[in-house]
């Protein structure tokens, strides 16, 4: 038992050498990018309510404010079902097992081992004495092995705190690829309810054209109109049915696109007709500049990325300073079955210490490279942030503008079809040509469409608006550093995959 207390002891003095060392981190003290924000946004009028710090996007599903089921319904099949999407939470699970891989390395290692071999000799080898010595040997042993390298100069745990910034990045990436894809459908279900709106147009109008023809033919057949007229007025009813077509034609491409966004084949797909005025332009709180920071998945992710570069810079400086690993090796071997006695144990204690001296520079190179990717992902976490702001700027903006517009388009329809109808008016009454007929038709047209596609577009300014806005997410959602980690050390718990599909 003296050689066991022995052995246990010499490799208790080694780790108990160790641990203390194993607390010093070569990174910097991390400190999140600054970047200076306004106190409110430059677009502050109504209906934005930027005064008031608590008028934000709620969580959730942003597109609720629609109050659209059909938009609803699609949405949840996307998140669901969209296999860009599925593919892209993939990542995030690789990155958290980068995290266990990483984190494992600060843990001792330890290993199992048994072997058996049965062993002969010539009986004429030089030296053999077959009296003392037999022809044929058996050898079996067993035992166990432990080593640790101690994370003196906290090169693993940077290595283990850049993987778990890392996988939260990813989370924020693939936060921000889902809202992407959502406000994509969005604004495709948006475009497809105005075409639809555009088609019922169209449908009207065909039919006071076709009602425009035949009293034009009935003129031309009683010797009062020109056949001028009569031909102005089938232009306009085919030039009509054309435009219509072409409607119907690219309402069907974003019906596929639909389809495939939310993980359908599009040949089995359908949308039934609806009116875009079923849905209205809500009103998307702002809030104020500040929270911004928080409710962009993009910028958490850029911050992230800071912190992962700040992590590199340990790493890197780590490799200047001696690595050091402790080891300890214990079994039994014998000839026979006899494996637990102690006077057949086999065992082995050490250490080791490697200290670069001269590499041609390679250390130093990659630690100026580390400290340059800290810089780089500094700037580009502050271009992440004003290019974010841009968004949010751009279309409060737009919306504010496209409100006006859309006064001015209603008056202009109500004017343009008080002319269609005064034109026709006075050319059944005799006192006018068709073409000044037909030059009223376009421009009611031309106003009622304008009309619609302003309306699709102030709905899709909306959506964009909100994924501006961060389309409700918030940090809060993001994994925290300790819930990257997949599972213990020992294997306890869900694995990354299980975790990331429920």
């Amino acid at each position: 038992m003296s050689l066991l207390k022995s052995l246990f002891l010499r490799a208790g003095l080694l780790v108990a050498a160790a641990v203390p060392l194993a607390a010093c981190s070569l990174a910097p003290i991390y400190k999140p990018p600054h970047v200076a924000v306004p106190a409110a946004y430059k677009t502050a009028q109504a209906p934005f309510e930027q005064a008031n710090p608590k008028a934000q996007l709620s969580q959730g599903p942003w597109w609720n404010i629609f109050n659209d089921p059909e938009l609803s319904g699609l949405e949840k099949q996307l998140d669901a079902a969209n296999p860009d999407l599925l593919a892209e939470q993939e990542t995030y699970t690789q990155a958290r097992s980068v995290v266990a891989e990483a984190r494992s390395q600060l843990f001792p290692k330890l290993s199992a081992q048994a072997f058996g071999s049965l062993n002969g000799q010539s009986k004429h080898a030089l030296f053999h004495n077959p009296s003392s010595q037999p022809v044929e040997e058996s050898s079996l042993g067993y035992g166990a092995a432990a080593s640790w390298e101690p994370d003196i100069w906290g090169e693993i745990r940077n290595r283990t705190q850049f993987a778990k910034a890392n996988a939260q990045a990813t989370s924020a990436l693939v936060a921000s690829s889902k809202l992407d894809l959502e406000l994509e459908l969005a604004e495709d279900y948006i475009g497809l309810r105005g075409l639809d709106t555009q088609h019922a147009l169209y449908q009207g109008t065909l039919e006071y054209y076709g009602d425009a023809v035949k009293i034009t033919q009935l003129r031309y057949d009683s010797k009062i109109a020109a056949g001028l007229d009569l031909e102005r007025a089938k232009d306009q009813l085919a030039s009509a049915q054309a435009a219509d077509t072409d409607v119907q034609a690219k309402r069907a491409v974003l019906e596929n696109a639909i389809a495939v966004l939310t993980g359908n084949n599009p040949s089995s797909f359908d949308i039934p007709v609806d009116a875009l005025t079923n849905l209205t332009v809500p009103t998307v709180p702002a809030g104020v500049p500040s929270t911004l920071l928080q409710r962009r998945p993009d910028i958490a992710a850029a911050e992230r990325q800071v912190a992962a570069a700040n992590a590199a810079v340990g790493v890197a400086r780590a490799a200047f300073y001696p690595n050091i690993k402790l080891g300890a090796d214990f079994g039994f071997v014998d000839d026979g079955l006899a494996l637990a006695a102690l006077p057949e144990s086999v065992w082995s204690v050490g250490s080791s210490a490697v200290l670069p001296l001269f590499e041609g520079g390679l250390r130093r190179a990659e630690e100026q490279q580390s400290w340059s990717a800290l810089r780089q992902a500094t700037d580009s976490y502050r271009a992440t942030v004003l290019q974010a702001f841009r968004e949010v700027e751009d279309q409060l903006s737009t919306t504010s503008k496209l409100n006006t517009e859309s006064i001015q388009r209603k008056d202009a329809v109500t004017a343009a079809l008080k002319v269609q109808t005064t034109a026709m008016q006075l050319y059944t009454s005799g006192l006018d040509d068709y073409l000044n007929v037909a030059v009223a038709q376009r421009s009611a047209l031309s106003a009622e469409l304008d009309a619609v596609q302003l309306e699709t577009r102030r709905l899709q300014t909306a959506v964009k608006l909100v994924g501006a806005l961060g389309g409700g997410w918030t940090v809060a959602d993001m994994p925290t550093s300790d819930q990257t980690v997949p599972f213990s050390p020992v294997g306890i718990g869900k694995t990354s995959s299980e975790a990331t599909h429920q």
